[in-house]
């Protein structure tokens, strides 16, 4: 029998992967900081804290998948920054 992959995990892998791909973009074109990437990332943690009508399960798989993305960037980012 072959592996079955469920919805929820190819869900999570395309926000995350569509998520780090537009990162990199706004990188790329030098309009960001990574103070600006954390701020956004304040922000999700912020809306996620606040469910305040049940997203349902869709939008939590997304929530997750963004917070994800965002922290594994910014670590990445700070990871090649030279130390002070």
């Amino acid at each position: 029998m072959g592996l079955s992959v469920d919805w929820r995990d190819i869900k999570y892998q395309d926000t995350f992967e569509q998520e780090l791909r537009g990162l990199e973009r706004r990188r790329a074109q030098g309009n960001c900081a990574i103070a600006d990437i954390e701020g956004v990332l304040q922000h999700l943690y912020q809306m996620d804290g606040a469910d305040w009508a049940g997203r349902g399960e869709v939008q939590d798989i997304t929530m997750a998948a963004t917070i994800a993305a965002y922290e594994r960037f910014i670590a990445q980012w700070k990871g090649e920054a030279p130390a002070p």
